[in-house]
């Protein structure tokens, strides 16, 4: 162990642990790349002390202090957060605690486009929340939900064994799979 400078040390809180300003850099660094919202003192037997950010500001790169701030804020909304269902936006939002107003039609601030606030998927107008849960996975596409949305206003039934829309006009209730 080699002896450092006292301004060149980087105190953890929280414990009587010094590090060179370098090797916490490194260490702070690792853990923002896994992830970590607290960073804990960089001894492996140290279990009071943790890496707080302010004094990080000068040993790691803007782009990783950023990113950091950024984990400890959405780690701070706890589950009042959430992000915008569109995979090319996935945009932090936060939840309106407001419960007097059943509000399901959403715009994204971000890409503004439209979402369901209660399933938090891509809007899905003309189908009902319910009834959106009860499809499978692979029938919640767009054109799929479009489909939903024709079949409902026209009226066509599924088969139970396909599922395959049938319109039925008229007749016995008999339906044949193809």
């Amino acid at each position: 162990m080699e002896k450092v400078q006292v301004s060149e040390q980087f105190i953890v809180s929280h414990c009587s642990h010094a590090f060179c300003n370098g090797c916490v850099g490194r260490y702070v660094a690792t853990k923002i790349g896994e992830n970590v919202e607290s960073i804990g003192c960089p001894d492996p037997e140290c279990t009071e002390g943790f890496v707080e950010i302010e004094p990080c500001r000068d040993i790691i790169p803007q782009e990783l202090f950023d990113r950091w701030s950024v984990t400890l804020c959405e780690q701070s909304l706890g589950n009042e957060k959430y992000y915008c269902p569109f995979k090319d936006c996935s945009a932090l939002l936060i939840k309106d605690n407001d419960r007097t107003v059943k509000i399901r039609d959403t715009e994204c601030p971000h890409c503004h486009r439209m979402f369901c606030a209660r399933c938090r998927v891509p809007w899905h107008d003309g189908i009902k929340c319910k009834e959106l849960r009860k499809l499978g996975d692979d029938e919640k596409g767009e054109t799929d939900l479009m489909l939903k949305k024709l079949a409902n206003k026209k009226k066509w039934q599924r088969c139970p064994s396909c599922k395959m829309y049938v319109s039925k006009i008229d007749g016995c209730l008999l339906m044949k799979c193809r």
